[in-house]
């Protein structure tokens, strides 16, 4: 029988990735929190690469507890077995390979004409065939050291991360979370002149690849006032990664539901590959990740200052907003048994019915002391139904290769997935991504070692010049 939070003796958290510029948001989220979910200490744990970060931020995650009424510690390491023992809740939000590795997975894929994207096309396969075994490593330890902690997940791709703990890694203590959801809640809400508690949200599909409806409080369905003011240019949770470029009508007002901010990768492909194409052009714009890098860079200098003891308004410009709200509910809704609604990366069990009962999906659910409980959503029309299918086929396409290291399966990845067209400089696009990432690809040691010694190279310089020093 699995042990109950000790309510008296406050919470154990972990998070892995602790070196990451949004941890000043998870710690604020905290504070605001403690007195619903009192912490009694934390761990940090990064690895060696990200020491100099991981201290940087640990000093500051200690200066925001210092400045608020709680007495709470804030322990970093770079082992996390030492971190791990007792754990309530282990956190996860770790980059491998870090931002370098993101600008390979978008420069070398738009060097072909192909979208180069954090969790879409080549760049999202590629940016789980790295965490995946990194995840499921964290899980072997979870079971030796921490059987009874929750896996909170907010790796990307989150949707496939969470896939891969549950049928891989067979731990079911696991809720993959995204902040697209609570954005639009906030922001769609606001758009019609209502409040989120005024209104009954309903999402259901994958991680970045979901529609919802909206009803008021008398069940009346307002999507379509939503859709409208979508239409008219309001704010309505777009995050600041993707290029706001709208959404047909008409397809809109045939769907009846408002699809996610990154449906735009697959509704308005051409014109979403020509912005990535034409940043990728620049060498003074250059793509997301190098636009992020920059940002980092200048939040960590922020980070430095011993004065500062809050998270800075500049952190809204890396792209996570709203991370504290839905990793911090979740917790305090599992500590609490709320029972809340949340919009999570959870197992399907039928709530989404042209779906596998065992695979994961992204779906309101009510959380508490039990985990997340799938709303049933009921059946897509042909359109949608067709688009799940496919991505979520994909996707364990993308697991069993990063878990096996069977090329095919991420050859077959590859040519399934809408971003990349099928053929030869798909191939060739594969090949230059698994030497790319060679230091973090031992399951493809093999096939990698294979297409050095027929040559193969990289063909985007500034990719290839990161591969050769290494980063």
């Amino acid at each position: 029988m699995r042990k109950e939070l000790d309510m008296e003796k406050g919470l154990k958290i972990v998070t892995i990735g602790g070196g990451s510029s949004y941890t000043p948001e998870l710690m604020e989220g905290f504070i605001k929190r403690y007195e619903q979910m009192p912490i009694r200490e934390i761990w940090l744990v990064d690895i060696e690469e990200g020491k100099e970060k991981l201290e940087i931020v640990g000093a500051m995650a200690q200066r925001m507890w210092d400045a608020s009424p709680y007495d709470v510690k804030v322990h970093l390491t770079l082992n996390r077995r030492e971190a791990l023992p007792g754990a309530d809740f282990v956190t996860t939000q770790f980059r491998v390979g870090l931002l370098n590795a993101r600008i390979k997975d978008e420069r070398i894929p738009l060097s072909y004409g192909m979208l180069g994207q954090e969790t879409n096309g080549a760049g999202g396969i590629f940016k789980a065939f790295r965490t995946i075994p990194v995840i499921l490593d964290v899980v072997k330890d979870m079971k030796e050291l921490c059987p009874d902690a929750w896996l909170i997940n907010f790796a990307n791709p989150s949707g496939m991360v969470t896939e891969a703990v549950i049928r891989y890694g067979k731990w079911d203590k696991v809720i993959g979370l995204c902040n697209l959801s609570i954005g639009a809640i906030l922001e769609e809400s606001a758009a019609i002149g209502m409040t989120k508690e005024e209104l009954n949200f309903r999402f259901a599909g994958l991680n970045h690849f979901h529609w919802h409806k909206v009803y008021d409080s008398k069940g009346n369905e307002v999507t379509g006032e939503i859709i409208n003011a979508m239409l008219e240019g309001k704010e309505t949770g777009l995050p600041a990664n993707i290029h706001d470029i709208p959404f047909f009508r008409e397809q809109l007002e045939t769907i009846g539901m408002i699809p996610c901010g990154y449906h735009r990768y697959y509704y308005r492909q051409e014109e979403m590959l020509q912005a990535a194409l034409k940043e990728y052009g620049d060498p003074a714009v250059g793509t997301r990740a190098q636009q992020v890098k920059q940002t980092e860079d200048e939040l960590f200098e922020l980070y430095k200052d011993p004065a500062l003891n809050y998270k800075p308004e500049q952190l809204s410009k890396r792209g996570g907003a709203h991370y504290s709200d839905t990793a911090c509910e979740t917790i305090e809704s599992i500590y609490n048994n709320r029972n809340r609604h949340i919009v999570v990366s959870t197992l399907n069990r039928g709530a989404v019915v042209d779906l596998p009962s065992d695979c994961v999906v992204e779906v309101s659910s009510w959380v508490g002391a039990s985990g997340a409980q799938p709303a049933a959503f009921g059946p897509m029309e042909p359109a949608e139904r067709g688009w799940l299918q496919l991505m979520k086929n994909m996707e364990l396409c993308v697991c069993e290769a990063a878990v096996t290291g069977d090329y095919g399966m991420a050859l077959q990845a590859f040519f399934m997935n809408p971003q990349i067209p099928s053929g030869a400089s798909a191939k060739r696009v594969l090949d230059e991504l698994l030497i790319a990432h060679k230091k973090y690809l031992p399951q493809f040691a093999e096939k990698i070692a294979e297409l050095e010694a027929a040559g193969v190279t990289i063909k985007d310089e500034a990719a290839r010049k990161l591969t050769e020093e290494g980063k």
